[in-house]
């Protein structure tokens, strides 16, 4: 549950909490629960920290597959179906979508950790919350509406409309709060341009960001906030997981909410745990999650360790930049190791409205080409840029207004053509 003394606690006792809520966990669904169970052979709780490090991992393919192999809920599931109350699926970006269930208990345990992110947003009961995002099967901001009514805001589901619609919503529902993917807040900003719409004018002080790691990237942030005239948050999650990190009003990373999560940033080669400021793999433990619980899950997610002092006084592990990347979009060119949110970052320097980045092979060699929506001028001086700041030359071409694809969901902004 959301306490405000816990994002304050030492760091030694919010570990002690940690290994207790563990062991109870642990308690509650080795008798029931066929995937750990067999995974954790004979394990007997109450287990120290020295036990939980040995555990093995927990990928999303060993999910996938247990889900395959055992419908329509796979042995992850600790409970009988009827216990369930919500049905979601993950995006399934990577081809396999797959089944995720809530128990009342954990969907609550979801709200719960919502609050956590719209305090430090500094949202109160007096605001009003436009989602703009179609609630299909994703968990998406279905539990961010649930937990904004239960903070005693008004929820406005912005579902079903395209994008002018939507900000005239949003405007002639006086919305305070906006809720998106960081790709489609700009991509509002671009048509409330287009349409003559001062955005800073309508009334909205903040905007709640998740789905991509976009608003974690300052240019990315920057542009939101120039655009809104509102402070820009990030938070993160994922429908296998839960809510598990939010940004401050401090801005100097994202804090993982570790009185419900134990996360670990391990170096994805060896397992070991990275220094501060060393960069590795981010494991998380769920421990609100007793009917689909995921213990040393191997996120895919590349962050920064970053101890756990900030600014704002939280003790929170503390991720400086929030999320780099995905381990598995590392794209090497020419010996260099490029991220598309390294990318992302310089792009948004510019004036440019889309872009778009596209994987090709020359002579068994990758490489890169960039396309942006921007003025000619423009192509010349990004391709400097990624020179400067990347050290690889990186070709840029500008390509015709409104031809790139836009985003609501999850942006896809890489295209892989070397197969081509």
């Amino acid at each position: 549950m959301h306490r405000e003394d816990l994002e304050i606690a030492s760091p030694d006792v919010t570990r002690a909490g940690q290994l207790d809520r563990f062991n109870a966990l642990l308690a509650e669904i080795l008798p029931q629960n066929r995937f750990y169970a067999a995974k954790f052979g004979g394990l007997k709780p109450p287990v120290d920290w020295a036990t939980f490090a040995d555990l093995p991992f927990t990928t999303k393919a060993e999910l996938v597959e247990d889900q395959a192999t055992a419908p329509p809920l796979g042995t992850i599931a600790t409970y009988p179906h009827e216990r369930y109350l919500t049905h979601h699926q993950t995006s399934g970006t990577a081809g396999h979508p797959m089944m995720v269930l809530d128990t009342r208990e954990s969907w609550d345990w979801w709200i719960e950790c919502w609050q956590y992110i719209y305090r430090a947003a500094g949202v109160t009961e007096r605001d009003r919350l436009f989602l703009a995002f179609s609630f299909g099967p994703f968990i998406g901001f279905w539990a961010a509406h649930a937990a904004g009514l239960r903070l005693g805001a008004m929820g406005i589901p912005g579902g079903g409309l395209d994008s002018k619609a939507r900000l005239r919503m949003l405007a002639g529902a006086e919305a305070t709060v906006l809720l998106s993917t960081p790709t489609y807040a700009l991509r509002l900003a671009e048509v409330a341009k287009q349409e003559g719409i001062d955005l800073s004018a309508t009334g909205v002080h903040a905007t709640i960001h998740a789905g991509e790691p976009g608003a974690g990237i300052p240019a990315v942030r920057s542009r939101i906030e120039a655009a809104w005239g509102a402070r820009c948050f990030d938070h993160s999650g994922a429908t296998e997981v839960g809510a598990y990190g939010y940004t401050c009003a401090e801005q100097t990373g994202l804090h993982l909410i570790e009185s419900e999560f134990i996360a670990e940033v391990l170096d994805p080669e060896t397992g070991q745990a990275v220094s501060d400021g060393e960069v590795g793999e981010l494991v998380l433990t769920n421990l609100g999650r007793a009917g689909w619980p995921v213990i040393r899950y191997k996120t895919g997610d590349l962050v920064k360790a970053g101890g756990h002092a900030c600014p704002c006084g939280r003790t929170f592990q503390l991720l400086p930049g929030g999320l780099i990347g995905r381990a598995d979009d590392l794209m090497v060119v020419r010996g260099i190791n490029i991220y598309p949110s390294s990318i992302e970052a310089i792009v948004r320097d510019f004036d440019v409205d889309e872009f778009r980045i596209v994987r090709t092979r020359q002579q068994e060699m990758e490489e890169l080409i960039v396309e942006i929506e921007a003025a000619d001028d423009v192509a010349e001086a990004l391709a400097d840029a990624f020179s400067e700041r990347l050290a690889v030359r990186i070709p840029t071409r500008v390509v015709p207004a409104d031809s790139l694809p836009r985003f609501e969901l999850k942006a896809r902004r890489v295209v892989d053509k070397r197969n081509e």
